[in-house]
């Protein structure tokens, strides 16, 4: 019952809406601009007087509140092809308020727990073709990386490139790392920066990524390595707001120095697991 009943509720804001678009919109088609100009301060300022009581105003703006809700129920499905046919959705609303809904309670329980299901399997079918699509992107990527000068794979599929060499002692996984590093997909967009940050990282090597993890051990104290790392050595097909599922990721990694004490802070979200 809850769930028809805040639907039907939600509906009937956009029913009233649309009814009092209807009636503003020729005026507002045939009053001068510099009338309007001038008149917009005013009402700016005067919206709260059309209301007699607190409680319209309360009532009014749950109605804005539900209708706002009720807009975004109703876009989400199209993303996914679902398309709501707003006209019955109004007559949803109009036959509530007459007390003749066609659906019983529990009828219309089913109807939207379906439609949820649907919308479900359209994301998780959607998800799949974007992960499958960045997984063939980044091989794509990786097999011309591996083509450039002085790239090398590791067994794991891992990929380097020394930027800057540097002879000196290469840490252990157990050991904690002090590193600065950018992050970036593989069409150049950048995810994480400790530069732009202007703060080195510190962090245990066996705590992050295994790509980060395999990729520092073969650094030495003062060097930069670019590394290109498969999505199996980093977040596979996890989705993140700013990693995608099954991508490649790149990233130029400088040693600073090699800490075997307590660790104080953990600045790497994007290498971190």
């Amino acid at each position: 019952m809850k769930p028809f009943f805040k639907v039907s509720l939600l509906a009937a804001t956009v029913l009233l809406a649309v009814g009092c678009q209807k009636e503003e919109a020729p005026e507002a088609e045939t009053a001068p601009q510099a009338q309007t100009e001038q008149a917009a301060p005013a009402a700016e300022t005067s919206k709260l007087d059309q209301f007699t009581s607190e409680d319209d105003k309360a009532a009014y703006a749950i109605g804005v509140s539900f209708a706002n809700y009720l807009a975004t129920s109703i876009e989400k499905p199209a993303e996914f092809g679902i398309e709501l046919n707003k006209e019955l959705v109004l007559q949803g609303i109009d036959d509530v308020f007459s007390e003749k809904e066609s659906l019983t309670a529990e009828e219309t329980r089913q109807v939207l727990e379906e439609l949820d299901k649907r919308v479900a399997a359209k994301m998780q079918e959607q998800a799949a073709e974007k992960a499958e699509a960045n997984k063939k992107a980044g091989d794509d990527f990786r097999a011309e990386f591996e083509k450039e000068e002085g790239v090398e794979k590791t067994d794991t599929g891992l990929l380097y490139q020394v930027l800057t060499p540097a002879e000196g002692e290469k840490p252990a996984a157990t050991d904690t790392v002090e590193v600065h590093y950018v992050g970036t997909l593989i069409d150049g967009t950048k995810f994480d920066s400790s530069y732009d940050r202007n703060q080195t990282a510190t962090f245990p090597l066996n705590r992050v990524i295994p790509g980060w993890t395999e990729g520092v051990q073969l650094m030495t104290v003062g060097s930069k390595y670019k590394f290109v790392i498969p999505p199996e050595l980093a977040y596979g097909p996890q989705d993140t707001q700013s990693i995608p599922a099954n991508s490649t990721l790149v990233f130029e990694v400088e040693l600073i120095s090699i800490d075997n004490g307590d660790v104080e802070e953990a600045g790497s979200d994007a290498a971190a697991e």
